[in-house]
């Protein structure tokens, strides 16, 4: 982190999150499994997102899942959790309606249900960046998480955690630059403000699960920046697929659910979130 700005362990956008889930009683599986997460986002053109909407709450609102999915013109972004049966179901569903790839969905795992109820949602964007008019369709070059340390580890690279600041608090890579934000669409005056097109000539960026850089990558290179890097399946699936003896990440990564953070553990043992919780 910059190193400029004092800490807050509590900051209060954070303490809010949390005191909006501690209003629900936790709950578990009735097979006693733990919750399936399945964090995921997909770009692409949807006609008629009403229908699917429509058809998602008819399938899965009777089941086991909970959390938020939006759905817009431009995709899908969502967090669900429900059994593996289900998130599988779900996830085939999408995979069918608007082309996600498996591939590309962050999995965890929490013993009490991360969330308080089911929420499709129809918005005008999938991630606001309201600053800007943006086409993420025409986004930086993707990192895959095995090969994220050694780009990062070029002193010519400028390394850029697009997240907001009670979310850097908690933790981010070793040598990023924070631009210490509060909303995201506020990474457009930071830019602009602070960046230089002809002085950062290699940008790499971050950030939770992926959609926020893909955004955030296309707006540099319309803003004239000629190489823009950002780390695909975001801190998530860096989490997932580096083991931590090799890892860059320093502290712990914030979710928007009931674990409130996570680290690697969570990824590498499907019962260490049901320790951690």
């Amino acid at each position: 982190m910059s190193g400029t700005r004092a800490e807050h362990p509590d900051h209060p956008a954070r303490r809010a999150w949390k005191a909006r889930l501690a209003a629900n009683e936790p709950a578990v599986l009735s097979s006693g499994a733990p919750y399936t997460i399945a964090a995921f986002y997909r770009f692409v053109a949807l006609p008629d997102r009403t229908a699917l909407r429509d058809e998602l709450r008819a399938a899965f609102s009777e089941e086991d899942l909970c959390g938020t999915m939006l759905i817009a013109g431009e995709g899908v972004n969502g967090t669900l959790a429900g059994s593996a049966e289900t998130i599988d179901r779900m996830l085939a569903m999408l995979a069918a309606k608007a082309g996600l790839d498996r591939a590309d969905v962050k999995f965890s795992s929490s013993a009490e249900k991360p969330f308080g109820r089911l929420k499709f949602l129809l918005k005008r964007e999938i991630i606001a960046f309201r600053k800007a008019a943006v086409d993420p369709t025409h986004a930086g070059n993707y990192v895959q998480p095995q090969e994220w340390n050694a780009l990062i580890a070029d002193p010519d690279v400028l390394l850029l955690d697009t997240r907001n600041q009670y979310e850097t608090d908690l933790g981010t890579f070793a040598g990023a630059t924070d631009p210490g934000i509060e909303t995201f669409s506020d990474f457009v005056t930071y830019v602009r403000e602070n960046l230089d097109p002809a002085k950062h000539r290699k940008v790499a960026m971050f950030c939770t699960g992926g959609i926020r850089c893909e955004k955030a990558s296309a707006f540099m290179l319309q803003e004239g920046f000629s190489e823009v890097h950002h780390l695909k399946g975001g801190i998530l699936k860096y989490l997932e697929d580096v083991p931590e003896a090799a890892s860059k990440w320093q502290g712990e990564c914030f979710v928007f659910d009931r674990r409130t953070a996570v680290g690697h553990a969570d990824f590498e043992d499907p019962k260490a979130a049901e320790k951690q919780a």
